[in-house]
């Protein structure tokens, strides 16, 4: 397993093409399951905003090396996880292995040829499961990361058709289920205290800059999401780490996209999480 680059430059269309396929192979082959799946980390930002939405001179999200799929609790309570597995097994899938040559149950990968695609399981907290970044083991060879907050994406999300080739290079459509952009804007920020990564911080900017709702659809689906303890304390992380232009948000969004400070990007993001800010404190 290999580390995320903290570049833009380090991601390729390549990649995110062969997670693109693989997203549409899993939905081939869980569709029964689908109800209970939800698409969340970095493609989510690709499928909310596709290409064709995109103003002119606005670049495309730089993609994604990985599927992330997150797992309902009624899925894990009813035990139809198993199922999952069972499918991914038979259609050549399997635990990865990490830098110490250890499995890594909550990610999987796929291998053909010269194609290699890894898939993260996720699911939400249960009883004493609340500290996020735990590995839950479902099954001997099968297990899902703790993550807080992502019952939030199983509230508010989008439904998108997704086209194009499978893994086998089957040519075909489905309809997954896909965080929502507020939603996703909490998990971001969660993630981001938790590991400070550049990316996280270049994905919540670009879905807050892009996504069709704008800030004020933003803002209203954020209010929904009042009574999560989650909200709250992304909000917090934002105040604390976007909306000064040395801050760690606006200072590792440019460090993602320019390999170092650049005040102007530095200038938008503080803008920008102030406005989303702005419109939310107005509104209480």
């Amino acid at each position: 397993m290999t580390n995320k680059p903290q570049t833009a430059d380090g991601y390729r269309a390549s990649a995110t093409q062969l997670v693109h396929q693989a997203c549409l192979y899993l939905a081939t082959i869980l569709g029964d399951l689908l109800d209970d799946i939800v698409i969340v980390g970095g493609l989510v930002p690709s499928l909310l905003i596709p290409l064709e939405s995109l103003p002119q001179g606005v670049e495309a999200h730089v993609g994604t090396q990985d599927l992330d799929l997150g797992l309902a609790l009624a899925l894990l309570q009813e035990e139809r996880y198993r199922e999952i597995a069972k499918r991914l097994r038979d259609r050549g899938f399997a635990p990865d292995v990490n830098d110490r040559g250890n499995q890594t149950f909550q990610r999987w990968v796929f291998e053909k040829d010269a194609a290699r695609v890894t898939l993260d399981f996720l699911m939400p907290p249960v009883d004493d499961d609340a500290k996020g970044g735990k590995v839950k083991h479902l099954e001997s060879d099968f297990a899902a990361l703790v993550t807080p907050g992502l019952e939030l994406a199983f509230q508010q999300f989008e439904t998108i058709e997704i086209t194009g080739k499978t893994l086998q290079n089957e040519r075909t459509k489905r309809t997954v289920k896909v965080c929502g952009a507020a939603p996703f804007i909490i998990l971001k920020a969660l993630a981001f205290e938790g590991r400070g990564e550049n990316k996280d911080a270049y994905d919540l900017v670009y879905v807050i800059q892009n996504h069709a709702s704008q800030i004020e659809g933003i803002a209203k689906n954020l209010r929904k999401l009042s009574g999560s303890e989650y909200l709250q304390h992304a909000l917090r992380i934002l105040r604390d780490d976007f909306i000064t232009i040395d801050g760690p948000g606006p200072l590792r969004t440019a460090h993602f996209l320019h390999g170092g400070p650049h005040d102007e990007t530095q200038a938008d993001v503080s803008a920008l999480i102030q406005d989303l800010l702005g419109v939310l404190d107005a509104d209480e």
